[in-house]
Formats: structure tokens, C-alpha cells, sequence
């Protein structure tokens, strides 16, 4: 029967019977039926002079073949009249081997084909869909990645604000105290204005990290906001597109849409927050002693440099030989410890450590607070670790080096990385290891803190509360080829 469509029964009309193509180089035979000559020729390929129609059965002489130049022009309008309806249809383009409209969607090859590809062997065991149809599914999966991405990218804005407000409200905050310790450090003298100095710096390291680690943040969050961004206007752009150049590299784009998501960059670190407000901890209780005790402040004093205020005393600490391991080499004057090449012969004293290189100072703290200095930077490549231990530490056998263990220290090993030994996870690498560290030891508060005791700059704190009540003695580990030596 007649298609109704007068196009497509030109279209009809203008296809080989054989290659189900436009005719190409048609030719008529006896009978009346046409063929492109390369289908006619391949098809009596191997036979005598007289061969059948492929089409009518008919007997035809194979030398009668007569090209019919009348078709050969009607080809070339349908095919034009195929294009001009395609492109008048809805714009879905037009098959580049057929020139037919391209109506249908092949699943398996995930690409438009036309009605000629959907009959050809290329396509036939597969699965075909209109062409419409598989826009319409196709976008709505991108419409639920635009969703998400679009939320995604709130997220982030809010995100990167939030970042910023505290950024503010923490160098405010650096600001205020800041101010006060200028306004209280304009009333005291020499030693006063060295303090001022140092409190300063100190403070001025604590803006930095802050605008650096912020400064980070915010880079990074503008630069996922800049990313999503232009993959939303990519894939709003795609989706205005016609369903034929909307589905080329559609996997590919899904696959982008589905890395999109956005990894939240870290915020400032608990440390950093401790530091800042215990910062601001100790100015109200430096501002609260200069108001009360301003006259009697000097005497108040004890450290050199860099010292609290308050009864902060600096210890004279010497090393107990009853608790060194056996391969631990003490001076006379116990102040210095150096790693030796041989076990020696020592009483196996209940107090002695057995299995690691360590040994406690002779003096124990249970209240107040104490300092002292420990030069570590004579022969340290062996590895050493500075702090303090319980009075009940472990002495026998591997013992763990953590709070948990009843040690709270700083450490490098070998020529690595310098650490705090905390649990259950160290922390990232310390800035370095410097060559005298200072242990501050606060037994009312539970609190150790090691200090750069060159440059005066705070190098780990363990925080208030961690070191818990009973008898604290000073604690050094000594790895093999290093020296430490208490400071006088």
C-alpha cells in the first residue's frame, strides 16, 4: 500500500530493492524493475548471459542492462526533499550514509539512527527507541544532576562565607588582645617590654596561620565553585540543544556530572582554635595579676626570658641513674645521657627501664609549676624524646609512648620527622625540631607545654587537663649515636 506521506513514498520509490539505499548508478532491466548497478552486478555475480530479476523471477538477458538517468534524477530530488523535511520536522538532523531524518536511538550504540540503519544488519538485533523519547529520558538524568550540583554549589557559597565570617571574628579577636596587651605593657619597664615583645610575635605567628589556612580555604572553595559552575552552564547549554547533538558523548558527560561532587576543604585545625583561645585565656589572667600585684610584679619573675607569671619556678633537674636503662651512658653531675655501644652490668632495680633507652630525673612535681630546658642538638642522630612521665610509668618490657602510657613527650627519630607522641594518632610532623626545647609543666592545671627555648616560639601544648593528678617526673628517651644534656 502507498505511503501516505508523499515524501516517503519518493523515498520509496528512489531505494534500491537489493541494498535498501538510495539507487546509485541505477539501471532497468527487461522487465521493468530498477537496481543500482554495483547491487544487479554482484548479484548475477558468477552467471551465464541470461539471468532473473531478483525482483519478478522474470528471465532478462544480462547485457541488456540500460542506465535510467530519468531515476538517477528523481534520487537526487528525493534526497533533497528528504533533508528539507527532516530539517522542517524539528531539526534532529539528517543521517550522513542515508540522508534520512534521524528518528530513532540506538541503545546498544547509544547514537540517532535513521530508519534505513534501524533495517540495515548494523542495527537490526539491536535495541531502537524514537529518537524523542530517549532525549526526553537522557534529560531527565541530567536534570537530577543539575539539581544536585546546583546544591552543592549553595553549599559550597554558604560554606566559603561561614570560612570568611571566622576568619574575621579570629583576627578580631588576635586584634583585641593585641591592644591589650600594648595598653598594659606601656606601664612596666625593661623586663616588661621584652615580655611585650614576645607576646607580640607569638600573636603575630597566630594572625599568619590563620590568613594562610583560611586564605587556603577560600581558594579552593572559589576555584570547586568555578569548576561547578561551568559544567552547569556546559550541561544547560547541552540540554538546549536538539536530541541528535544533545546525545553525542552523552556517557561521557554523565560520568563528568557524576565526578562533580565537591570535597570540603579542612577547616582550621582544633590546635590552631586551642591555641587562639587559650591565647586569650592567658591575657585575662596576665591583665587580671598586672592590676593587682603591679608593684610587687619583678619579683614575681623567675625565668629569663620568655617566663610566666605567677610561681612558675625553674627547676634544677639531674637524672636518676637507679631508673637509666643499662645502655645508657650518665655524666658525674647527671645533667647530660649519651646512648652506649654495650649493655652494662646494673642492678635489675624494680625502677630501671629494661626494654627501651630511658630514664626520669630525680625530681618529682605534684603541684605547681615547673620548667626546665634540655638541649637535644649534640649528636640527635641517633633519635631521642623529651617530656615527662608518671612516678608508676612502666619500666619493664615495651611500654607505650602516649598518654595513655603515662608520657606525654615530644619526639624525633633518627633524622626523620619530629613529632608529639600523642594517642591514638600522632599528629602531623612539628614545624621542626629545634636544638634546646623548654618543658613547662602546669600540675594544677594537668598541662605540659615545650617551648623553642631559642626563639621562644610554642612548639606542641598538651592541653588542660590531660596530665592527671599523682607524682610527675622529668622523662628523656635516647636513641643510639644521640646526647642530651640538661641545661644548668
Amino acid at each position: 500500500m502507498a505511503a501516505e506521506n508523499p515524501v516517503e513514498s519518493l523515498q520509496e520509490e528512489a531505494t534500491c530493492p537489493i541494498c535498501l539505499k538510495y539507487f546509485t548508478e541505477p539501471v532497468i532491466l527487461e522487465c521493468g524493475h530498477n537496481f543500482c548497478r554495483a547491487c544487479i552486478s554482484q548479484c548475477w555475480e558468477g552467471s551465464d548471459t541470461a539471468a532473473s530479476c531478483p525482483q519478478c523471477r522474470e528471465t532478462v538477458q544480462q547485457g541488456n542492462l540500460r542506465p535510467n538517468r530519468q531515476l538517477a534524477n528523481v534520487v537526487e530530488i528525493a534526497k533533497r526533499l528528504s533533508l528539507q523535511a527532516a530539517k522542517g520536522a524539528g531539526g534532529d538532523g539528517v543521517c550522513g550514509e542515508h540522508q534520512e531524518a534521524l528518528k530513532l536511538f540506538c541503545e546498544e550504540d547509544e547514537t540517532p539512527i535513521c530508519v534505513v540503519c534501524d533495517r540495515s544488519r548494523a542495527h537490526r538485533a539491536h535495541t531502537v527507541v524514537p529518537i524523542q523519547e530517549a532525549a526526553q529520558e537522557y534529560k531527565e538524568r541530567i536534570q537530577a544532576h543539575l539539581k544536585t550540583l546546583r546544591e552543592e554549589r549553595e553549599k559550597l557559597l554558604g560554606l566559603k562565607a561561614t570560612r570568611e565570617g571566622k576568619r574575621e571574628k579570629y583576627l578580631k579577636q588576635t586584634q583585641t588582645e593585641r591592644q591589650k596587651i600594648v595598653s598594659e605593657f606601656q606601664q612596666l619597664r625593661q623586663f616588661l617590654e621584652e615580655q611585650e615583645r614576645l607576646l607580640l610575635a607569638q600573636l603575630e605567628k597566630l594572625d599568619e596561620e590563620i590568613v594562610k589556612i583560611q586564605n587556603e580555604n577560600v581558594s579552593k572553595l572559589a576555584e570547586q565553585i568555578s569548576h561547578l559552575s561551568e559544567l552547569i552552564s556546559e550541561l544547560e547549554g547541552k540540554c538546549q540543544k536538539p536530541a541528535s547533538e544533545f546525545l553525542q558523548d552523552i556517557r561521557s558527560t554523565l560520568s563528568r556530572c557524576e565526578k562533580g561532587k565537591f570535597h570540603q576543604p579542612g577547616e582550621i585545625s582544633p590546635e590552631l582554635e586551642e591555641r587562639v583561645s587559650g591565647f586569650s585565656q592567658k591575657m585575662i589572667v596576665l591583665l587580671e595579676t598586672l592590676g593587682k600585684f603591679k608593684e610587687t610584679l619583678p619579683s614575681a619573675l623567675v625565668t629569663k626570658r620568655g617566663g610566666s607569671l605567677g610561681t612558675l619556678r625553674q627547676e634544677n633537674v639531674t637524672l636518676d641513674p637507679d631508673t637509666a636503662h643499662p645502655q645508657l651512658v650518665l655524666s658525674e653531675d647527671g645533667k647530660s645521657v649519651r646512648c652506649g655501644n654495650i649493655r652494662q652490668r646494673l642492678p635489675n632495680n624494680p625502677e630501671r627501664f629494661d626494654y627501651l633507652p630511658c630514664v626520669l630525673g630525680c625530681e618529682g612535681f605534684t603541684s605547681g609549676r615547673h620548667c626546665w630546658e634540655v638541649e637535644v642538638g649534640v649528636g640527635s642522630g641517633g633519635g631521642w624524646a623529651v617530656g615527662v612521665a608518671r612516678e608508676s610509668v612502666g619500666r619493664k618490657g615495651g611500654i607505650s609512648l602516649s598518654p595513655e602510657g603515662g608520657i606525654w613527650a615530644v619526639w624525633r627519630w633518627g633524622w626523620g620527622q619530629f613529632q608529639a607522641l600523642t594517642s591514638p594518632v600522632t599528629p602531623p610532623p612539628l614545624s621542626r625540631a629545634p636544638s634546646r626545647i623548654r618543658v613547662c609543666l602546669d600540675c594544677d592545671r594537668g598541662q605540659v607545654t615545650f617551648i623553642d627555648a631559642g626563639d621562644e616560639t610554642p612548639i606542641f601544648t598538651f592541653p588542660p587537663g590531660s596530665v592527671p593528678g599523682g607524682r610527675i617526673r622529668p622523662w628523656l628517651r635516647v636513641g643510639g649515636g644521640s646526647q642530651l644534656r640538661l641545661c644548668p
